[in-house]
């Protein structure tokens, strides 16, 4: 039977490079094509990394019930497409939906029965060299990013398992291990968190 997997991270964790990782490594696993009402970066292709529609559009979308979920993110809405969702299991495919906290919140409630991964990077500093290294953002969009981002990861504890991504092959194997419905040990509720969640969350 398909499973759904949910997987949020504050921008500059590294969750886009772990899910690209894991769809490469596992043919069985899929990701959900989100709806953004944003403009496509360089590269981007429609219908591959998102269904790019106006604001108009996206509104009519909503009322239409055609999504199950949807958020707005810094200036731009992002929405999971039920359809999708469901073509996606009728192929006997596992799901992955890469989406914010707060998308994450209403898949849950929709489909209780998903399970949900948040990433965190192993410090403030580590964040902002990686958003800095990605050159596609102005210094005023990295700002609030890492403002945004505190906000983002006071959520953790909203998901089922937290992945530390201090090195990429060990976070991308811990995920791994989730989709495998292991991961005891990667639980939110885990006490060891609490010193790295304070240090992240200090504005």
């Amino acid at each position: 039977m398909s499973q759904l997997f949910v997987i949020s991270a504050p921008s500059g964790a590294g969750k886009t490079s772990i899910v690209k990782a894991l769809l490469e490594a596992r043919p069985n696993l899929t990701v959900s094509v989100s709806h953004t009402t944003r403009t496509p970066r360089a590269q981007e292709v429609e219908g591959r990394d998102y269904f790019f529609v106006s604001p108009e559009r996206f509104q009519e979308l909503i009322a239409q019930n055609a999504f199950l979920e949807h958020a707005r993110v810094f200036d731009n809405f992002y929405g999971t497409g039920s359809a999708q969702v469901e073509q996606r299991f009728a192929a006997g495919q596992d799901v992955l939906l890469e989406i914010d906290w707060q998308g994450a919140q209403q898949v849950r409630r929709a489909m209780p029965g998903a399970r949900s991964i948040f990433i965190l990077p192993p410090s403030r500093a580590v964040l902002e060299q990686r958003l800095r290294e990605r050159r596609t953002d102005s210094a005023e969009t990295i700002a609030r990013r890492l403002a945004d981002a505190a906000t983002d990861m006071s959520h953790y504890r909203e998901f089922d398992y937290v992945v530390v991504n201090d090195d990429f092959a060990r976070a991308t194997r811990e995920v791994g291990s989730i989709l495998d419905g292991g991961g005891a040990d990667l639980r939110a509720t885990r006490a060891e968190l609490q010193p790295l969640i304070r240090s992240l969350t200090l504005s």
